[in-house]
């Protein structure tokens, strides 16, 4: 069995659960807290990052986005990164917006201080960074919020990966009660609909010890 090594609140290793879930390609999970630099691991992948996909072969794939890249072209039955250029094109510049900007300005602001900030033993929250992270917060919902309005999925047509990378991010903030849906009801609507597929099954089981999430967590009509 192909093992994907994660933290469970990771927005990048949900990404990458999100897709082999969605192709339907059977996989165990590992936790790998990596802040404990376990040698075998780190011979996987010398930066010591997760996610990592370890292979029935033997081949180890580091990196959400190659990862995602690889199960794109090795199960191209159900493609997530589109079908012509320009679709292609415009997944992943979702996806780095996401990954990137999204990451940068409200997931590190939030999730980072709130959570893993306490996990590695790293102090208390940045309040100044959490207020950075809640003012961000409102407009990536209003983008989010707009292509959900005028497109069918995030990128367009067909539902790919940029919806697996936006929706990633939410749900582990959404974990940790920190995503303000009353700012966009498209946002909101959007992300029912992502809740309501099978792959999502898995990220809404997940529970973290000392961490329950809010009610509205698991349920799909929230």
């Amino acid at each position: 069995m192909r093992t994907l090594y994660h933290i469970p609140l990771s927005p990048f290793c949900r990404k990458v659960r999100l897709a082999l879930a969605e192709k339907r390609i059977p996989f165990e999970l590992r936790i790998e807290r990596i802040w404990e630099r376990r040698p075998e691991f780190e011979q996987m992948n010398p930066a010591g990052t997760v996610p990592v996909l370890l292979e029935e072969n033997g081949l180890v794939i580091a990196d959400s986005y190659a990862i995602c890249e690889y199960l794109d072209e090795a199960y191209p039955d159900l493609p997530l990164l589109g079908r012509t250029l320009a679709e292609r094109a415009e997944v992943r510049r979702l996806v780095a917006w996401f990954d990137g900007k999204f990451h940068d300005q409200v997931t590190r602001n939030l999730l980072y201080e709130k959570h893993t900030k306490r996990l590695l033993g790293r102090g208390n929250p940045d309040a100044t960074a959490m207020r950075a992270g809640y003012q961000h917060m409102k407009q990536h919902m209003d983008y989010i919020g707009h292509l959900a309005e005028n497109r069918a999925w995030l990128a367009g047509s067909q539902l790919s990966l940029a919806d697996f990378a936006a929706a990633a991010h939410l749900s582990a903030l959404d974990y940790i009660g920190d995503v303000k849906w009353e700012l966009s009801e498209p946002a909101h609507d959007w992300y029912a609909r992502m809740k309501s597929r099978p792959c999502f099954r898995g990220v809404l089981a997940d529970r973290i010890s000392g961490l329950a999430p809010p009610e509205h967590y698991s349920d799909p009509d929230f």
